[in-house]
């Protein structure tokens, strides 16, 4: 058949074109139904704690994620800058995700612990202190604002109904026992939520300010445990292909 006979014929052309769409859907589509689960199976991955939940709100809130991503792609100049590219398994707790697309700043989702705390309360109150050639915006009242976290149980029982094992029963607080450990699972127990979120913050006193607990405590909290869950030394690189 000459190419010519189908570019005239415009019910062959829109045949012709389904039937290449649909070979490459079914393509696609098909070896999902023999893949039993996308999630990594690895060791560590937890929900955040009350301190790092309300430092990601303030994350939000500050609209970081314009600017940042939070996904690694699997690409070798990326694994070079940034580290081990990203699992969905890091993500499963996270409502809304923040993977993005964005990268006028540069991707955080390994910025945990790359810099100490007192590096990542400068370089939010003055990013140019830091970084001469940065065009991020200063953010002074992080420091100057006391945290608010009154609520905070109120937004782990909100995340529950999503499925974020934060527990309320001495039957949900044994599994998470089973699942994360104890000293994790007393962290995410909802009934100790505000005396959990100030112990860490005082604990670490991440702004520096050991007589107040504010707004900056909070996002260093969060930033700092991005990336930082997962320990890759565990596993090959032919572990994780299997879950694509």
């Amino acid at each position: 058949m000459r190419h010519e006979h189908i570019e005239v014929n415009s019910g062959l052309m829109i045949a012709l074109v389904l039937a290449v769409i649909s070979i490459g859907g079914l393509v696609e589509i098909v070896p999902l139904f023999y893949i039993n689960e996308t999630i990594e199976k690895v060791d560590g991955v937890r929900p955040y704690t009350p301190l790092e939940l309300r430092g990601r709100d303030i994350y939000v809130r500050e609209g970081c994620y314009l600017c940042h991503s939070q996904m690694v792609r699997p690409f070798r100049d990326e694994w070079l800058r940034y580290g081990h590219y990203s699992l969905a398994a890091e993500s499963k707790y996270d409502h809304p995700f923040q993977w993005g697309s964005k990268r006028t700043g540069p991707d955080l989702a390994r910025v945990g612990n790359k810099y100490s705390d007192q590096w990542q309360v400068q370089h939010l109150l003055k990013p140019t202190s830091v970084v001469p050639e940065s065009i991020m915006p200063n953010y002074p009242w992080l420091l100057h604002n006391d945290l608010s976290y009154a609520d905070v149980g109120d937004r782990m029982r909100a995340l529950r109904r999503t499925g974020v094992p934060y527990s309320l029963t001495q039957a949900e607080y044994e599994a998470n026992v089973k699942t994360f450990g104890k000293d994790v699972a007393d962290k995410l127990d909802i009934s100790q939520a505000q005396d959990n979120l100030l112990k860490q913050a005082r604990g670490r006193n991440y702004d520096g300010l050991p007589n107040r607990i504010t707004e900056m405590d909070a996002l260093v909290a969060y930033l700092q445990v991005l990336g930082t869950m997962v320990d890759f030394s565990k596993y090959d690189e032919g572990y994780f292909a299997e879950f694509r």
